[in-house]
């Protein structure tokens, strides 16, 4: 394996990527995950549309992945601070689940993979946290990188 971990040095220390000689360039990244409900809860949340006694339960975690994508850096210690163009959230139902999306984009000299991930995982925890006193068997899973673009590297999943 020729790669190394660019967040570790030689010395293996933990050190913040020097992104200064790197060219600035639009970047995107969409991340993905999976709010999987036992069949009961989710048919009750359905015939609610989602909605209980604190209120839009997609909405209110749409909110909350947004304002955690915008807290990135604070949260994920070597993340650089970046300026967001945009920030999308999107919440699917499916069979017994809900599938979070987000996308995020900016112009800068370092992805945004980070803030995409930290989205859909806070997305998904807010479901979670508006969604347990139904049941404690909700399962949150398979938060991936869907695709990112700019950089030395693109992905697609």
């Amino acid at each position: 394996m020729s790669a190394k971990l660019t967040h570790i040095d030689e010395a293996g220390n933990a050190v913040m990527v020097d992104v200064s000689n790197k060219d600035i360039s639009p970047r995107l990244a969409i991340a993905s995950g999976k709010v999987v409900f036992p069949e009961s809860v989710f048919r009750t949340l359905s015939q609610q549309q989602f909605s209980g006694k604190k209120g839009s339960i997609l909405q209110t975690a749409i909110i909350a992945g947004i304002q955690a994508v915008k807290k990135t850096s604070e949260l994920i210690p070597l993340c650089h601070q970046i300026n967001l163009t945009k920030v999308h959230i999107d919440i699917v139902p499916r069979i017994n689940e809900l599938l979070v999306t987000c996308t995020v984009k900016c112009t800068e000299k370092t992805g945004v993979e980070m803030e995409a991930l930290t989205g859909v995982s806070v997305a998904a925890l807010t479901v979670y946290d508006m969604c347990k006193a139904l049941s404690q068997e909700i399962v949150i899973s398979e938060i991936q990188l869907e695709k990112k673009t700019g950089g030395k590297n693109d992905f697609e999943r």
